[in-house]
């Protein structure tokens, strides 16, 4: 199998093309009232010795690791009510935190968000007006630019796109009929490498129907523009080609079979990228029924491996988890990118408004989709009540192999290492980062 058909670098060019470049403001919230006067200084508290530059070189969370143990300290505070000592931590990080600043005064900034929309049980209105300022800054040229750096420097996403793109077109080889469901809010920059594929198969095209459910508000915005340019790209390749949107849902919950419009001769593929974490604990097993239901040729499914589920109940627990997760994302950021880029700043930006999601929200009292992210281990014990694993051919294997000798050391892909585990992971210093898998009914 040519990696050429999957790898997304020349034919994301295409499809978001690189003229017209956008000098967009990113818009947020910060929190600390002097964050705007102490861009990149160092606080000047006896703290500041275990402060670093950004452009240091050093991991984040490095030396003392001052930023998570005033956190941590921080949240015992919280769950035990101690209010003085709250009063007291919060005051602190906000004199050391900074969103300009180092990666653990970034990562001391984004979590004091969250733990002082714990301590006052303002969560909700904050994801809320968070939410909102992302959607007034939010375009298709923003966008574009964001996903295309993103891919460029790391492999984050495309890890999950090339191993689903591989495991969807041999399920679905010799069909002449496709349909593939997407279900991943990843402004389908997935599929024109699929187009491509399928544009070179050695027999007859086949037809494709795209059926994209948008349940992020912020993406909505866009899909008409995506839409049209996935027609082009469609036409240029050759290929016969439906392109459907379901965005009136307000999470993947309320998703049916009718509303899908799967006919019977179709071949269907399901295809959920950071979805299912999206979808409310309590109704996944239902959401894995109704795929079953479908009698999908092959469900694939990708997610970032970290555990903000078992321990929802234990802030101290889930805090900490969450914590950890965060820390090797903003390590990746930092050593992915350079100090200034302005495509950072937003991945980063969006981090705290998932952290404040999952740390402040009272997911009983409404406010949207979820961050309840699971293991792959703990998604497969779920997928594996309606499917059974497919093991990824060395075909593509191989792919993702060749894929990430394209970016910095530090990327791995491993195995699974036994009879429970299935799919395969990303790994970022040899800390599972994104799970990939595939399953058939």
């Amino acid at each position: 199998m040519d990696i050429t058909l999957f790898s997304p670098k020349d034919t994301l060019t295409h499809f978001f093309p690189s003229h017209q470049q956008s000098n967009d403001q990113v818009a947020a919230i910060d929190m600390q009232s002097n964050s705007s006067n102490n861009n990149n200084n160092h606080p000047q508290t006896s703290h500041t010795s275990t402060s670093r530059s950004s452009d240091s070189g050093e991991a984040c969370g490095g030396g003392n690791k001052w930023a998570s143990k005033l956190l941590s300290e921080c949240a015992r505070a919280i769950s035990d009510k101690d209010s003085s000592k709250i009063h007291h931590l919060l005051w602190m990080l906000n004199e050391l935190a900074s969103p300009y600043g180092d990666c653990d005064q970034k990562l001391a900034s984004y979590f004091l968000q969250a733990l002082f929309c714990k301590a006052t049980e303002s969560g909700q209105r904050c994801f809320k007006t968070l939410t909102t300022v992302a959607e007034k800054s939010h375009s298709f040229d923003s966008a574009r630019k964001l996903i295309l750096k993103f891919q460029e420097v790391s492999p984050w996403t495309t890890f999950g796109h090339v191993a689903s793109n591989g495991a969807i077109l041999e399920a679905l080889d010799g069909e002449s009929k496709l349909h593939i469901i997407d279900i991943s809010n990843t402004l389908c920059t997935q599929w024109p490498t699929l187009l491509e594929a399928l544009a070179t198969r050695n027999d007859e095209t086949p037809r494709l129907k795209l059926t994209v459910v948008v349940t992020a508000s912020i993406v909505r915005s866009v899909m008409k523009e995506i839409g049209q340019r996935m027609e082009k790209f469609a036409r240029l390749m050759g290929v016969p080609f439906e392109f459907k949107v379901i965005s009136v849902l307000n999470h993947v919950g309320e998703l049916t079979k009718e509303g899908l419009g799967v006919q019977e001769d179709e071949a269907v593929a399901i295809n959920c990228i950071g979805a299912l974490r999206r979808v409310e604990v309590d109704e996944r097993s239902s959401v894995i029924q109704l795929f079953q239901s479908l009698n999908p040729r092959v469900v694939t499914i990708v997610e970032e491996e970290a555990d903000f589920t078992s321990s929802r109940y234990d802030f101290v627990k889930c805090f900490e988890e969450c914590l950890r997760y965060y820390t090797l994302y903003f390590e990746m950021l930092e050593e992915s990118f350079v100090p200034t880029s302005n495509e950072r700043l937003m991945l980063e930006r969006e981090c705290s408004r998932n952290i404040v999601r999952v740390l402040a929200c009272d997911e009983e009292t409404g406010g949207g989709e979820c961050e309840r992210r699971e293991r792959g281990v703990q998604w497969s014990e779920r997928l594996r009540e309606a499917f059974s694993p497919v093991g990824f051919s060395d075909d593509v294997v191989d792919d993702v192999k060749a894929l990430l000798k394209r970016y910095k050391a530090g990327w791995a892909l491993v195995l699974p290492q036994g009879d429970h585990e299935s799919g395969i992971y990303l790994t970022w210093k040899e800390e599972p980062v994104v799970w990939a898998s595939a399953w058939k009914p």
